[in-house]
């Protein structure tokens, strides 16, 4: 399952979670990002309980955006225990984004 991440659910859902999450950082105009968004669905489904998947729309938030030094779309974030690990900047493969985010499980 995805969540819809915003600047009140932030701090609980991505940097206190408990199991790693992919941050997508989008925009509705933005052609990647809807291009990658049902592999990220698919990767939320596989990884369910494991792994969340978070999307943050950078238009609606954008001081979470510069505050995670957002500069270029889609941007994933992987973090873990509340900090990031690693990150993907555009779109990439499902098998690219599985693999980076398997590493932290």
């Amino acid at each position: 399952m995805e969540i819809q991440l915003d600047d009140k659910n932030f701090e609980s859902e991505v940097l206190k979670s408990d199991i790693p999450i992919i941050v997508d950082f989008w925009a509705e105009w933005c052609g990647p990002c809807r291009l990658i968004a049902p592999a990220l669905a698919e990767i939320a489904a596989s990884y369910e309980g494991k792994l969340k998947v978070g999307k943050l729309n950078v238009d609606h938030f954008p001081q979470l955006a510069m505050t995670y030094q957002i500069r270029s779309i889609p941007n994933l974030k992987i973090f873990k225990a509340g900090k990031i690990v690693d990150e993907i900047i555009g779109a990439a493969p499902k098998e690219e984004i599985a693999k980076r985010a398997a590493k932290y499980l």
